[in-house]
Protein backbone atom coordinates (compact mmCIF):
# COMPACT_ATOMS: atom_id res chain seq x y z
CA UNK A 1 0.00 0.00 0.00
CA UNK A 2 1.55 3.30 -1.12
CA UNK A 3 -1.20 5.65 0.08
CA UNK A 4 0.38 8.24 2.44
CA UNK A 5 -2.84 9.24 4.21
CA UNK A 6 -3.99 7.36 7.31
CA UNK A 7 -7.45 5.70 7.23
CA UNK A 8 -9.16 8.70 8.82
CA UNK A 9 -12.40 8.31 6.90
CA UNK A 10 -12.96 4.74 8.06
CA UNK A 11 -12.36 5.57 11.70
CA UNK A 12 -14.46 8.71 11.56
CA UNK A 13 -17.31 6.73 9.98
CA UNK A 14 -17.11 4.13 12.75
CA UNK A 15 -18.04 6.79 15.29
CA UNK A 16 -21.40 7.15 13.48
CA UNK A 17 -21.94 3.40 13.18
CA UNK A 18 -21.25 2.84 16.88
CA UNK A 19 -22.49 6.00 18.61
CA UNK A 20 -21.82 6.50 22.31
CA UNK A 21 -24.16 8.60 24.42
CA UNK A 22 -22.38 11.80 25.41
CA UNK A 23 -22.83 12.98 29.01
CA UNK A 24 -24.26 16.52 29.22
CA UNK A 25 -21.05 17.83 30.77
CA UNK A 26 -19.13 16.80 27.65
CA UNK A 27 -21.52 18.25 25.11
CA UNK A 28 -19.78 20.36 22.51
CA UNK A 29 -20.38 24.10 22.76
CA UNK A 30 -22.20 24.89 19.52
CA UNK A 31 -20.60 28.34 19.46
CA UNK A 32 -17.33 26.57 18.71
CA UNK A 33 -18.78 25.03 15.57
CA UNK A 34 -20.16 28.29 14.19
CA UNK A 35 -18.55 29.67 11.03
CA UNK A 36 -15.64 31.97 11.76
CA UNK A 37 -16.71 35.44 10.69
CA UNK A 38 -13.54 37.37 11.41
CA UNK A 39 -9.89 37.06 10.48
CA UNK A 40 -7.45 38.51 12.98
CA UNK A 41 -3.91 39.78 12.79
CA UNK A 42 -2.07 38.72 15.94
CA UNK A 43 0.16 41.31 17.63
CA UNK A 44 3.38 41.41 15.62
CA UNK A 45 6.60 41.93 17.59
CA UNK A 46 10.04 42.62 16.13
CA UNK A 47 12.60 40.79 18.27
CA UNK A 48 15.66 42.43 16.74
CA UNK A 49 16.15 44.57 19.88
CA UNK A 50 16.52 41.37 21.92
CA UNK A 51 18.37 39.24 19.37
CA UNK A 52 20.92 41.89 18.36
CA UNK A 53 21.35 43.39 21.85
CA UNK A 54 20.20 46.92 21.10
CA UNK A 55 20.18 49.59 23.79
CA UNK A 56 18.21 49.16 27.01
CA UNK A 57 15.38 51.47 25.95
CA UNK A 58 14.68 49.42 22.81
CA UNK A 59 14.99 46.16 24.74
CA UNK A 60 12.49 47.40 27.34
CA UNK A 61 10.03 48.46 24.61
CA UNK A 62 10.23 45.02 23.02
CA UNK A 63 9.77 43.27 26.38
CA UNK A 64 6.78 45.46 27.16
CA UNK A 65 5.18 44.59 23.82
CA UNK A 66 5.64 40.86 24.51
CA UNK A 67 4.03 41.11 27.94
CA UNK A 68 1.16 43.28 26.68
CA UNK A 69 0.37 40.82 23.87
CA UNK A 70 0.52 37.93 26.32
CA UNK A 71 -1.86 39.69 28.68
CA UNK A 72 -4.38 40.73 26.04
CA UNK A 73 -4.20 37.74 23.70
CA UNK A 74 -2.17 34.85 25.09
CA UNK A 75 -0.79 34.68 21.52
CA UNK A 76 1.55 36.86 19.49
CA UNK A 77 3.75 36.72 16.39
CA UNK A 78 7.48 37.41 16.24
CA UNK A 79 9.70 38.47 13.35
CA UNK A 80 13.48 38.95 13.24
CA UNK A 81 13.58 36.06 15.69
CA UNK A 82 17.00 34.77 14.70
CA UNK A 83 15.88 31.59 12.91
CA UNK A 84 16.84 31.77 9.25
CA UNK A 85 14.25 31.44 6.46
CA UNK A 86 16.57 28.85 4.90
CA UNK A 87 16.37 26.63 7.99
CA UNK A 88 12.59 26.97 8.20
CA UNK A 89 12.28 26.17 4.49
CA UNK A 90 14.52 23.11 4.74
CA UNK A 91 12.61 21.86 7.77
CA UNK A 92 9.35 22.22 5.85
CA UNK A 93 10.71 20.27 2.86
CA UNK A 94 11.95 17.44 5.05
CA UNK A 95 8.64 17.32 6.88
CA UNK A 96 6.71 17.07 3.60
CA UNK A 97 8.99 14.25 2.45
CA UNK A 98 8.38 12.41 5.71
CA UNK A 99 4.60 12.68 5.52
CA UNK A 100 4.57 11.51 1.89
CA UNK A 101 5.85 8.13 3.08
CA UNK A 102 3.25 5.33 2.72
CA UNK A 103 0.99 5.13 5.76
CA UNK A 104 1.93 1.55 6.59
CA UNK A 105 5.60 2.52 6.81
CA UNK A 106 4.91 5.50 9.04
CA UNK A 107 2.74 3.40 11.33
CA UNK A 108 5.01 0.38 11.64
CA UNK A 109 8.68 1.21 11.17
CA UNK A 110 9.26 3.09 14.43
CA UNK A 111 10.23 6.40 12.85
CA UNK A 112 11.22 9.25 15.17
CA UNK A 113 11.07 7.31 18.41
CA UNK A 114 7.91 5.52 17.27
CA UNK A 115 6.04 8.79 17.76
CA UNK A 116 3.67 8.63 14.78
CA UNK A 117 0.01 9.22 15.61
CA UNK A 118 -3.14 9.99 13.65
CA UNK A 119 -6.82 10.73 14.26
CA UNK A 120 -8.11 10.46 17.82
CA UNK A 121 -8.00 6.88 19.17
CA UNK A 122 -9.92 7.91 22.31
CA UNK A 123 -12.79 9.61 20.43
CA UNK A 124 -16.24 8.23 21.24
CA UNK A 125 -18.29 10.62 19.11
CA UNK A 126 -17.57 12.60 15.89
CA UNK A 127 -16.89 16.02 17.42
CA UNK A 128 -13.98 14.57 19.37
CA UNK A 129 -12.21 13.47 16.19
CA UNK A 130 -9.13 15.26 14.83
CA UNK A 131 -8.47 14.91 11.10
CA UNK A 132 -4.69 14.89 11.35
CA UNK A 133 -1.46 12.94 11.54
CA UNK A 134 1.65 13.87 13.46
CA UNK A 135 5.06 12.99 14.86
CA UNK A 136 5.73 14.21 18.42
CA UNK A 137 9.45 13.79 19.11
CA UNK A 138 11.08 14.48 22.50
CA UNK A 139 14.22 16.59 22.23
CA UNK A 140 16.15 13.89 24.07
CA UNK A 141 15.73 11.65 20.98
CA UNK A 142 16.53 14.20 18.28
CA UNK A 143 20.18 13.16 17.91
CA UNK A 144 19.65 9.39 17.88
CA UNK A 145 20.45 7.99 14.43
CA UNK A 146 18.24 4.95 15.01
CA UNK A 147 15.16 7.19 15.03
CA UNK A 148 15.52 8.26 11.41
CA UNK A 149 15.85 5.12 9.33
CA UNK A 150 16.13 6.09 5.67
CA UNK A 151 15.50 9.78 6.49
CA UNK A 152 19.12 10.54 7.35
CA UNK A 153 18.94 14.09 5.95
CA UNK A 154 16.15 14.88 8.40
CA UNK A 155 18.38 14.28 11.43
CA UNK A 156 20.78 17.19 10.88
CA UNK A 157 17.93 19.56 10.07
CA UNK A 158 16.01 18.50 13.17
CA UNK A 159 19.06 19.00 15.39
CA UNK A 160 19.65 22.53 14.07
CA UNK A 161 15.95 23.37 14.18
CA UNK A 162 15.55 22.09 17.76
CA UNK A 163 18.53 24.10 18.98
CA UNK A 164 17.27 27.30 17.36
CA UNK A 165 13.73 26.89 18.68
CA UNK A 166 14.99 26.06 22.19
CA UNK A 167 17.08 29.22 22.27
CA UNK A 168 14.13 31.34 21.16
CA UNK A 169 11.81 29.70 23.72
CA UNK A 170 14.23 30.42 26.57
CA UNK A 171 14.56 34.04 25.47
CA UNK A 172 10.79 34.60 25.43
CA UNK A 173 10.17 32.68 28.65
CA UNK A 174 12.86 34.70 30.38
CA UNK A 175 11.20 37.96 29.35
CA UNK A 176 7.84 36.81 30.73
CA UNK A 177 9.39 35.52 33.95
CA UNK A 178 11.22 38.79 34.54
CA UNK A 179 8.00 40.73 34.03
CA UNK A 180 6.39 38.68 36.82
CA UNK A 181 9.24 39.38 39.21
CA UNK A 182 11.19 36.14 38.77
CA UNK A 183 14.82 35.63 37.87
CA UNK A 184 15.41 35.27 34.15
CA UNK A 185 17.17 31.91 34.63
CA UNK A 186 14.28 30.29 36.48
CA UNK A 187 13.42 28.23 33.39
CA UNK A 188 16.82 26.56 33.31
CA UNK A 189 15.72 24.55 36.36
CA UNK A 190 12.18 23.87 35.11
CA UNK A 191 12.58 23.21 31.40
CA UNK A 192 15.02 20.67 30.01
CA UNK A 193 15.11 18.42 26.97
CA UNK A 194 13.02 15.72 28.65
CA UNK A 195 10.05 18.10 28.80
CA UNK A 196 10.37 19.57 25.29
CA UNK A 197 9.06 18.26 21.97
CA UNK A 198 9.13 19.02 18.28
CA UNK A 199 5.70 18.35 16.84
CA UNK A 200 5.29 17.83 13.10
CA UNK A 201 1.59 18.10 12.23
CA UNK A 202 -0.18 17.50 8.93
CA UNK A 203 -3.87 17.87 8.09
CA UNK A 204 -4.77 15.75 5.02
CA UNK A 205 -7.52 16.94 2.71
CA UNK A 206 -10.92 15.91 4.06
CA UNK A 207 -13.58 14.72 1.56
CA UNK A 208 -16.44 15.32 4.02
CA UNK A 209 -16.46 18.96 5.06
CA UNK A 210 -14.12 21.97 5.16
CA UNK A 211 -15.37 22.55 8.72
CA UNK A 212 -13.80 19.33 9.98
CA UNK A 213 -11.38 19.88 12.85
CA UNK A 214 -7.72 19.24 12.13
CA UNK A 215 -7.26 19.44 15.90
CA UNK A 216 -10.31 19.76 18.15
CA UNK A 217 -10.59 22.82 20.45
CA UNK A 218 -7.95 22.60 23.17
CA UNK A 219 -5.48 24.48 25.32
CA UNK A 220 -1.76 23.79 25.05
CA UNK A 221 -0.54 22.04 28.19
CA UNK A 222 3.09 23.20 27.94
CA UNK A 223 4.93 26.38 28.94
CA UNK A 224 5.26 27.86 25.46
CA UNK A 225 4.38 26.70 21.97
CA UNK A 226 6.22 28.22 19.01
CA UNK A 227 4.41 27.50 15.75
CA UNK A 228 5.60 27.81 12.18
CA UNK A 229 2.37 28.07 10.20
CA UNK A 230 2.24 27.53 6.44
CA UNK A 231 0.51 29.76 3.92
CA UNK A 232 -2.73 27.71 4.01
CA UNK A 233 -3.70 28.78 7.52
CA UNK A 234 -6.41 27.13 9.58
CA UNK A 235 -5.39 28.18 13.10
CA UNK A 236 -8.30 29.63 15.05
CA UNK A 237 -8.39 30.94 18.61
CA UNK A 238 -10.99 32.19 21.04
CA UNK A 239 -10.78 35.93 21.75
CA UNK A 240 -13.39 37.71 23.85
CA UNK A 241 -15.66 34.62 23.76
CA UNK A 242 -15.67 34.27 19.98
CA UNK A 243 -13.60 32.30 17.50
CA UNK A 244 -11.33 34.22 15.15
CA UNK A 245 -9.09 32.95 12.35
CA UNK A 246 -5.39 33.77 12.46
CA UNK A 247 -4.14 35.24 9.20
CA UNK A 248 -0.99 33.37 8.08
CA UNK A 249 2.26 35.33 7.99
CA UNK A 250 5.12 33.48 6.31
CA UNK A 251 7.73 35.75 7.90
CA UNK A 252 6.55 35.22 11.46
CA UNK A 253 6.47 32.54 14.15
CA UNK A 254 3.40 32.30 16.40
CA UNK A 255 3.89 32.07 20.17
CA UNK A 256 1.22 30.59 22.45
CA UNK A 257 1.36 30.82 26.25
CA UNK A 258 0.56 27.37 27.68
CA UNK A 259 -1.16 25.98 30.78
CA UNK A 260 2.04 25.05 32.63
CA UNK A 261 3.18 28.65 32.66
CA UNK A 262 0.05 29.53 34.59
CA UNK A 263 0.28 26.56 36.96
CA UNK A 264 3.95 27.07 37.81
CA UNK A 265 3.64 30.79 38.40
CA UNK A 266 0.49 30.57 40.48
CA UNK A 267 -2.33 33.06 40.91
CA UNK A 268 -0.27 36.03 39.72
CA UNK A 269 0.05 34.55 36.26
CA UNK A 270 -3.51 33.26 36.14
CA UNK A 271 -4.84 36.75 36.78
CA UNK A 272 -2.29 38.19 34.36
CA UNK A 273 -3.78 36.41 31.37
CA UNK A 274 -7.32 37.65 30.91
CA UNK A 275 -8.38 35.60 27.91
CA UNK A 276 -9.19 31.92 27.74
CA UNK A 277 -6.39 30.55 25.58
CA UNK A 278 -8.23 28.00 23.48
CA UNK A 279 -7.28 27.10 19.94
CA UNK A 280 -8.24 24.71 17.20
CA UNK A 281 -6.94 23.80 13.77
CA UNK A 282 -9.49 23.67 10.98
CA UNK A 283 -9.06 22.35 7.48
CA UNK A 284 -9.20 24.87 4.65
Amino acid sequence: MTEPNPPLLQHYGALFRHPVEVPPALEFDERQNAPVMEECQLPLIDLSALIKHHNERERLACSTAICKASSEWGFFQVVNHGISPELLGTMKKEQLKLFQTPFESKASCGLLNNSYRWGTPTATYPKQFSWSEAFHIPLTKISEEACYGEFSSLREVMKEFAAAMSELARLLAGILAENLGHQKGVFEDICDESTCFIRLNRYPACPLSPEMFGLVPHTDSDFLTILYQDQVGGLQLMKDSKWVAVKPNQDALIVNIGDLFQVNFGFIFISYFKNCIIEKECLL
